[in-house]
């Protein structure tokens, strides 16, 4: 298979409105772990505007779990551009520390439920697209191909992730390398040549975020 058949074929079936809108919503993405490696407040404002277009574009594709996921995200985002300011001696750039052995805890019971709804959603996915009917409509996970289970594991990944860039934790880093190269070949699959782009791009700013926030924590440390 040929960069046409994987990146530009599936486009042909789609209106210039989708399409504008994915790759809005890929540099509204892009811009945010910018921010985001540079501990800048604007991650959220960017992030915000990122996942709410992407909660609509997942939905049309049937990505359930992703497009939960981002919107989890947007709400996080609130959530997360709270604590930032709170945090924030400038109002802009922030402060980044370890994960606790308690947080980590609590990392594991998201990821836990992350995925068992995530999974009851998909179980019931067959009566959610007939339009809430039970009618001639047969419940489980038989529907499910390798893309949907992917998509149910990236969705608890990338929600810690985000719980944890919430609590300016460096460890969310590792979440979001290891969900970014999953969910590279999972949109290619879906036909999202652009957002599979877009977390390629995701997996090279989180390993430089990473080593950024754990130098800076270092470089602190040591001038304390």
């Amino acid at each position: 298979m040929n960069f046409y058949d994987l990146f530009l074929k599936p486009y042909e079936t789609y209106t210039n409105f989708q399409i504008c809108l994915e790759a809005t919503a890929a540099i509204f993405g892009l811009l945010s772990v910018y921010f985001s490696i540079r501990k800048n407040i604007w991650v959220y404002p960017t992030g915000i505007v990122s996942t709410a277009l992407y909660v609509y574009i997942l939905f049309t594709f049937g990505l359930l779990g992703d497009m939960m996921i981002n919107f989890y995200y947007t709400v996080m985002s609130v959530y997360g551009w709270i604590l930032w300011a709170k945090s924030s001696e400038d109002h802009v750039h922030v402060k980044v520390f370890w994960t606790t052995k308690k947080e980590w805890f609590i990392s594991g019971i998201l990821f836990v439920l992350s995925l068992i709804l995530v999974i009851a959603v998909y179980f019931y996915k067959p009566f959610i697209d007939n339009k809430f009917s039970m009618d001639q409509v047969n419940l489980g996970l038989d529907h499910l191909d390798w893309a949907n289970w992917l998509d149910v594991l990236t969705t608890a990944i990338f929600l810690v992730g985000m719980w944890l860039m919430a609590k300016r934790r460096i460890e969310n880093w590792i979440f979001w390398i290891i969900g970014d190269l999953i969910c590279v070949p999972m949109m290619l699959h879906k036909g999202l040549g652009i957002t599979s782009v877009q977390y390629l791009v995701f997996t090279a700013m989180a390993v430089v975020g990473y080593m950024e926030w754990k130098k800076n924590l270092t470089t602190v440390s040591s001038a304390s």
